[in-house]
Order: structure tokens, then sequence, then C-alpha cells
């Protein structure tokens, strides 16, 4: 069964206030009391003298339980939010493991569920532990991204990419935080879900519209598909480690769940912001500095993601 061995995060020190943001990517007044009036968006964290390199490498320093084992790491795998993260031919990844003393895996990326990536590179990773049948085996997923453009650091109105990464370390067999059940559920339907540009004038494609009436109804689908998997009901899940798009949208997947949002961990969000696919290894690790897990609790890693449809997913671990 599927486990994370470790979690490692890395989030810069510099914060940006969301004003100071505005004139460069083209954000109004309205734009920027949207951002902090719905998703609580007051600041963004960046690294303005770093590189995604730089990012990634901070995540894997921050790993405990790597040092001593890289021999044993068969894998390493980048979730992306997007197909295209640094200029050809820049390849960081392989950077990373040269540093690390990886060099002898075999590297490759995810990103066909845009934001969700994270939680489909877990379970391929595990997955490809399991048919390789070595208990010793390892596998680093990494996550985390630099926006290059300003259509890779905003998503929709209320949503504003920040900068950070995460490192899991996953075996196939393990003792804590074992994978129970994962869920995804992939929507081509929201292919067009883009916003139009005419006349530098931005407005909703019907799929766009489409998407925002139905995104609660679809996580929260996922999430109950995945609880169920395992045999569960929502009331024996501890908490969930959300992607943390905003505050309104988790509020309305609460409602339909019938979940407290209190035991959603949403701390980071007005903090840091949205983070490419790293998200929930991040708030993974503020409930573990907060003490929101104990042995044998079940939480939830959910995340949503748009790019060529929309995929809602969820995973239920055992901590």
């Amino acid at each position: 069964m599927t486990a994370l061995e470790a979690v490692g995060v890395y989030v810069p020190s510099g914060r940006v206030p969301i004003e100071d943001l505005a004139e460069h990517f083209g954000l109004s007044t309205m734009q920027v009391q949207v951002f902090r009036r719905y998703p609580q968006l007051a600041q963004s964290s960046r690294d303005p003298d770093g590189g995604l390199l730089e990012l990634l490498r901070g995540a894997v320093a921050d790993l405990d339980g790597l040092r001593g084992r890289e021999d044993r790491v068969r894998y390493v795998v980048h979730a992306r939010t997007f197909p295209l993260v640094v200029q050809y031919p820049q390849n960081p990844l392989r950077e990373l493991c040269f540093e690390f003393g990886l060099d002898q895996a075999a590297t490759f990326a995810v990103g066909h569920h845009a934001s969700a990536s994270g939680l489909l590179a877990v379970d391929v990773a595990g997955r490809l532990l399991t048919a390789d049948a070595d208990p010793e085996a390892l596998a680093l997923v990494v996550a985390g991204e630099k926006g290059f453009a300003r259509q890779t650091r905003t998503a929709s109105e209320t949503r504003f990419l920040a900068e950070g990464a995460a490192a899991c370390l996953i075996r196939a067999e393990g003792t804590h935080d074992r994978l129970l059940a994962y869920a995804t559920d992939l929507r081509g339907e929201f292919e067009d879900y883009e916003y139009e540009y005419e006349h530098e004038y931005k407005h909703e494609t019907e799929a766009a519209a489409a998407l925002q009436q139905q995104y609660a109804d679809c996580l929260a689908a996922a999430i109950l598909t995945a609880v169920e998997r395992c045999g569960l009901e929502m009331g024996a899940i501890s908490l969930i480690l959300p992607h943390s798009v905003d505050r309104l949208a988790w509020q309305r997947v609460c409602r339909r769940l019938g979940f407290p949002l209190d035991r959603v961990v949403l701390d980071n969000l007005a903090s840091i912001g949205p983070l490419f696919c790293a998200d929930a290894f991040v708030n993974y690790r503020t409930a573990r500095t907060r003490g929101l897990l104990r042995p044998g609790d079940r939480y939830v890693m959910a995340a949503a993601g748009a790019g060529l449809g929309a995929a809602f997913s969820a995973m239920v671990f055992e901590h």
C-alpha cells in the first residue's frame, strides 16, 4: 500500500502584497479587491532571485529520510501544473538529481491533471514501485513551479499563484501515512475553460462559466468517492488538506459534504497564496506542525485542476 515516507517543503521568505503585483499583471483596482475579499489573498510568496531549481532544491533539502538512501530512489517525478515550466534546453529536474546524488533514478514529469497533478504523481510513483516489487525502493515526487507569464500566475479572476515547492518520499509499503484510496474525475466538457481575450477585454467562455458553477459539486463528489472506496464516511475523516483555491470555494465544498470548514487546513491561503501542485503537501506539513494529525487519523488530500478539461481528485490517507 503506497505510503508517504516523508514530506519536505520550501516556501520563500519573500512576500509581495497583491497591490504591488497589480500593475505588472494588468489587474484593475476592482480585481485586486476581488482577490482580497473572496479568496482572502493578501500577499503572495516570491523568490525574485531564484529559479525553479532553487525552489525544488529547498524542498528536497528539507526532506527527512533521504540522506544515506539516495541509491534506493528509483524514480524522480515532477508534478506540473503547466506542460512547459522552463525554456529549452534547461532541465532543472536532472540538475536536481545530480546535486542530491539521484542521477541513477529515472526522471519524468506528469502534468495531465493541471493543479491536481501532485496527487496523480503520488499515484503513479506508488504504482511503479509496486510493480518493481522491491520493498526497499523509493520514489521522489517534487512539486513547484515558477510562473514565467501572466497566464501561468493567474487562474480565473480569484486565484493568484504563488511560489513554493514540496518534495515527497514515496514507498510501496509503509506504516504511516498510508494511501487508502484515490479517486479522480476527468471532465472533458470543460476543455475550453479559459478566458477569451478580444481587444484587451477578458470574458468567460461558456465552459469557464460552467466550471465555476459545478466546481464545488465536482470536487465534493471526488472526495466522497475516495472516502467511500475505503469503506468510510465523512464523519471518520479528521482533516482535509486542500488545494488552496480560495476560502469561498471550500465553504461551498464543505456544505455539500456536510463537513466542518474549520477542519480544512486553510492557514496558508492568506499568508502564502495558492501554490502550483504543492498545496496539499505544504498543508500536510502545517497540520503536522500544529499537531492536528494523530496516529490512526484518516485525512483527505484534495485538488482540482483545469487545462484540457478539468480534473477533480482526492486521496484518503491513514496517518
